[in-house]
């Protein structure tokens, strides 16, 4: 059973929406006992980092989060606002302490903002390692909606990347933890392609 993690913000109808295309029927849900019973974990979210977390701790969902990704290793897949919560801490509402899976901060794009519009709107182009979660995509592209990104301590963490006035990671990974920050739940068929590697591959 896929697990999607409801904390009130954000894109949670559209990713379970993505997932009922490839015939999965996630669960939306903040009770531990459904995450016991979860194979997969997908933490969706828009909105600020402070926000997010304080959304997270106020549910009880990060020590629940850390008892089944953490310690017991399941796959979990975090999504724009929900990838960034993977970092250390993040600048956005403020400093903040983030989940720490992947070891790094959370700032906003450093970008020339006459030349480059931020938030950074709509489809662009990722280069990707060939790793399970990227399996068998064979479009480049895919669609963002973001003004902040998670920059990685360690660059054997990042699985893809995006050059938008600054190269920056849009795709991680470290053991069973991966974070994608561009929407694949919009991102059509390369999108679902990598929601499917995720259910079935990681």
């Amino acid at each position: 059973m896929i697990a999607i993690v409801d904390y009130g913000m954000g894109n949670i109808a559209s990713v379970r929406n993505a997932l009922s295309l490839l015939d999965v029927d996630p669960l939306i849900t903040s009770r531990a006992e459904d995450f016991a019973a979860a194979t997969h974990v997908i933490l969706p979210g828009v909105g600020s980092f402070a926000d997010g977390m304080m959304e997270l701790h106020r549910r009880g969902l990060t020590e629940i989060l850390a008892h089944e990704v953490a310690e017991k290793k399941k796959p979990f897949l975090g999504i724009c606002l929900g990838m960034q919560l993977l970092g250390a801490r993040g600048q956005e509402g403020g400093d903040t302490e983030g989940l720490g899976y992947i070891s790094g901060h959370v700032r906003r794009l450093a970008v020339d903002e006459a030349h480059y519009r931020v938030p950074h709107i709509g489809w662009d182009t990722v280069t990707h390692a060939n790793v399970p979660l990227f399996a068998g995509v064979k479009a480049d592209d895919f669609y963002f909606v973001h003004s902040y990104v998670l920059v990685p301590d360690k660059k054997d963490d990042i699985i893809g990347t995006c050059d938008y006035g600054e190269t920056f990671a849009v795709a991680v990974q470290r053991e069973n933890v991966f974070g994608v920050q561009f929407h694949p739940e919009k991102s059509q068929k390369g999108g679902l392609q990598l929601l499917k590697n995720f259910v079935t591959l990681c």
